[in-house]
């Protein structure tokens, strides 16, 4: 049964994370690395209102919309109605703000950002479903979608109120397949027993993947296998059912020639590679880590509104994946819809409830010492 997107090729390249050079994004390495990305067959670019302090955006004009005819490819970008809006009519004006930053006339998926949690009432708040669709209709955006980070039965509920969405993006990797926190398995199953094309984020964790942990390294190195770590990431995410295109981050030029290396002749794993995941997962889930399933039972009764289940995901970010860079600003973020560690009274709510007897007051206090 075809889909939304089945045509488009199945490396898309994410403008979050542009070179940079003198804290401006490096405009001539990104045209570098646009030009032989469109020159290897792949067309699907991905942007935001709030990526890079708006300079993505304006890196998409200057590097693929001023440079190339507008059918050549597609371009996303997103609205995030929770960041900074106070009123409706400034939520609504990102949109014409992206519109004109980047040059397109229009975009080929435009996706209503960062949606679960608390974040979802401010595009309820604003009436921006409908906007977004008024904007369709006018034939400024060909489809509409959101993407989302939040637990399934959140993303099935949504899908259920709003069948409108023709697609979402989602969060998944072979390390979050099965994490209670992400959800990345359930997520995409939830995804499209709806019907929902799947544009996928993260597929190396934020380049988590690309240089795992040794246990892990260990099981692709002994695969036989000579392509690179995030290739095996990618490729995983990319054999998946419904799939619009993986995004990937590239920094450098020289990302971008690996990635278009093993995605130029794409084809979906092989039974004997799945099976390679498999065995990664399994030393993934060997590494000593918080215990912590997400079941949010501590979230529910804490007196500071701390979201205890992400600080403990950031601090497995660094115990798992030795990525202390990753967890410090997965932190920042995410404390910016709750408390911070350091909020904590230590009155114990949290772990009376904890199935898994964690010792969480202890734990914060070291999401204290890296994080703050």
């Amino acid at each position: 049964m075809s889909y939304l997107g089945e045509s488009i090729p199945k490396l898309g390249f994410g403008l979050m994370r542009l070179p940079m050079k003198d804290k401006s994004v490096d405009v001539e390495q990104t045209k570098e690395m646009v030009d032989l990305f469109i020159s290897s067959g792949f067309t699907y670019f991905d942007t935001a209102y709030g990526y890079i302090n708006g300079k993505s955006e304006g890196a998409a004009k200057t590097a693929i919309v001023d440079r190339y005819p507008r059918e050549k490819f597609q371009l996303a970008t997103k609205l995030p109605a929770w960041m900074g809006a106070k009123t409706s009519d400034e939520a609504k004006q990102m949109f014409w703000t992206s519109l004109k930053r980047t040059g397109a006339e229009y975009f080929d998926f435009y996706l209503l950002h960062n949606m679960g949690a608390t974040r979802t009432k401010s595009f309820d708040d604003f009436g921006i479903w409908d906007f977004v669709l008024e904007q369709k209709e006018k034939g400024l955006i060909k489809h509409v979608g959101f993407s989302f980070h939040d637990k399934a039965d959140t993303l099935d509920k949504l899908l259920t109120e709003h069948p409108e969405m023709e697609f979402v993006q989602l969060q998944i990797n072979y390390g979050d397949w099965e994490s209670g926190s992400v959800e990345s398995r359930k997520c995409h199953e939830v995804a499209r027993k709806h019907g929902k094309s799947v544009v996928i984020m993260e597929p190396v964790k934020g380049g988590m993947l690309a240089a795992p942990a040794p246990e892990v390294k260990a099981v692709f190195d002994g695969s036989g296998s000579v392509l690179s770590y995030a290739s095996w990431a990618i490729r995983f995410a990319a054999s998946l059912e419904g799939v619009v295109t993986v995004l990937s981050g590239m920094s450098t030029l020289e990302q971008m020639k690996d990635n278009v290396s093993y995605m130029k002749d794409f084809k979906p794993l092989s039974e004997s590679e799945q099976a390679v995941i498999a065995k990664a997962q399994e030393a993934l889930a060997g590494i000593p880590s918080i215990p912590c399933t997400s079941c949010e039972y501590c979230v529910e009764g804490c007196p500071k509104s701390i979201r205890i289940p992400s600080i403990m995901e950031m601090l497995n970010r660094d115990l798992v994946y030795k990525s202390f860079q990753a967890g410090k600003f997965g932190y920042g973020f995410e404390t910016q819809f709750g408390g911070k560690a350091s909020d904590c009274i230590e009155c114990g709510k949290c772990e009376e409830v904890c199935p898994q007897q964690i010792k969480i007051t202890e734990r914060l206090k070291d999401a204290v010492a890296k994080f703050e």
